[in-house]
C-alpha cells in the first residue's frame, strides 16, 4: 500500500468529524461535539461523501440513518481514533515519582473498596502525579474497552468473556460469595440451608443499568432457590450495611465482609450450596499494551491483587 498516496487523498482531520457524525447521526449534535459551527460540519459531511463516494447518512422522515457504508465504518473509525490517541499520548518512558498521568478505570463499588482503595494509598505515597477516575461498570463497559475509552475495566470474567473478543486481559483474583446475617440475627443458626433461604427475608443486589439479576442470584435461580426479597440495593457495598439490625440475610463477597467497618457486626454462615466463585479480571485495549505508564499501572494493580 502506498501510504503517502492515501494520506494525500484523505484529510486526517475528517476522521473525528466522521466519528461524531456516525455516532450522533445528526449534523447539529455532531457539530456541538466537535465544537464547530453547523456549516463547518455540513462541509465536512460533503467532503466525506465525496471521499467515500457514498451519502453515509440518508434522511428517513425526520431522522438520518446510516447507509450500509456508514454502518461498516463505525467500528473501524473508533479503532483508528483510539490508536491515534494512544500514538499521540505515548511516551518512551514513565517515571511514577515525577511524571503526571490520569487514568480512567471502570470498576464496581466492591472492587473500588477492596482493590482500588489500597492502590490510591500507594499512588499518594509513590506516584503523586498519577490520578485515577473510577467510573461505574455498566452495559457500555465492554464497548468502552474495545474503543479505548477507559484505560482498564476490572470486572468478573463471567461478565466480559463473551463480549470482548480481541482485547487483552489478566486474571487478578478469585472471590467467593458467602451468606451473611447481622451478628444478632435470631432467625437462623450457623448454617443456612435451602429452606431458610426461601423463608428468611433476602437483601439482594440488582444492576439498575441492565435490570438483570446479579451473578449470585442467577445461580440461586438455576438451583431452584427463590428467596423472598425484602430489600433491593443498587450497590454491592450496601448489602452488608443494610443487613445490620435486621433479621434478613444476603450473599456478600468474602473480602467485603472482612473489611474492618463491617466485620464485627456481621456473622458469616455456612451453607449446603456451593455457588460458583467470581474470577475477577483486568481488561484493556491492545493499543495500550506497550504504553509504559499503562504497563506500570497494570503491574501495580496485579501486585495488590496478589496480596488480597
Amino acid at each position: 500500500m502506498d501510504v503517502s498516496a492515501v494520506l494525500r487523498r484523505a484529510d486526517l482531520n475528517l476522521i473525528p468529524a466522521l466519528a461524531a457524525l456516525l455516532e450522533h447521526r445528526n449534523v447539529t449534535r455532531a457539530a456541538d461535539t466537535m465544537r464547530v459551527g453547523q456549516p463547518a460540519m455540513s462541509t465536512a459531511l460533503a467532503r466525506l461523501r465525496r471521499l467515500f463516494d457514498d451519502p453515509l447518512l440518508v434522511r428517513r422522515g425526520r431522522i438520518l440513518e446510516l447507509t450500509p457504508m456508514g454502518q461498516a465504518l463505525v467500528e473501524p473509525v473508533h479503532e483508528v481514533l483510539a490508536s491515534l490517541e494512544q500514538l499521540l499520548a505515548i511516551t518512551p518512558s514513565f517515571d511514577p515519582t515525577t511524571d503526571r498521568h490520569a487514568f480512567t478505570i471502570a470498576a464496581s463499588d466492591y472492587v473500588t473498596l477492596v482493590l482500588l482503595r489500597p492502590l490510591l494509598d500507594e499512588l499518594h505515597r509513590d506516584a503523586p502525579g498519577v490520578g485515577v477516575q473510577v467510573v461505574p461498570v455498566n452495559r457500555t463497559t465492554a464497548a468502552a474497552v474495545e474503543r479505548a475509552r477507559v484505560d482498564l475495566a476490572l470486572v468478573p470474567r463471567q461478565i466480559m468473556a463473551s463480549r470482548t473478543p480481541g482485547i487483552e486481559s489478566r486474571e487478578l483474583f478469585t472471590e467467593r460469595y458467602v451468606p451473611v446475617v447481622w451478628s444478632q440475627n435470631r432467625e437462623v443458626g450457623d448454617i443456612l440451608d435451602r429452606d431458610s433461604m426461601q423463608r428468611i427475608g433476602y437483601v439482594r443486589y440488582l444492576d439498575e443499568d441492565s435490570g438483570t439479576p446479579s451473578f449470585i442470584d442467577a445461580q440461586l435461580s438455576a438451583m431452584g432457590i427463590q428467596p423472598q426479597v425484602a430489600l433491593t440495593a443498587l450497590s454491592f457495598a450496601l448489602v452488608p450495611l443494610l443487613l445490620l439490625g435486621t433479621q434478613f440475610f444476603g450473599f456478600v463477597q468474602e473480602r467485603l465482609v472482612r473489611m474492618p467497618h463491617v466485620r464485627p457486626d456481621l456473622r458469616v454462615l455456612t451453607t449446603s450450596i456451593s455457588p460458583e466463585p467470581i474470577v475477577q479480571c483486568m481488561y484493556w485495549n491492545p493499543v495500550m499494551q506497550r504504553d509504559p505508564a499503562h504497563r506500570w499501572l497494570r503491574e501495580r494493580i496485579a501486585t495488590i491483587a496478589a496480596d488480597l
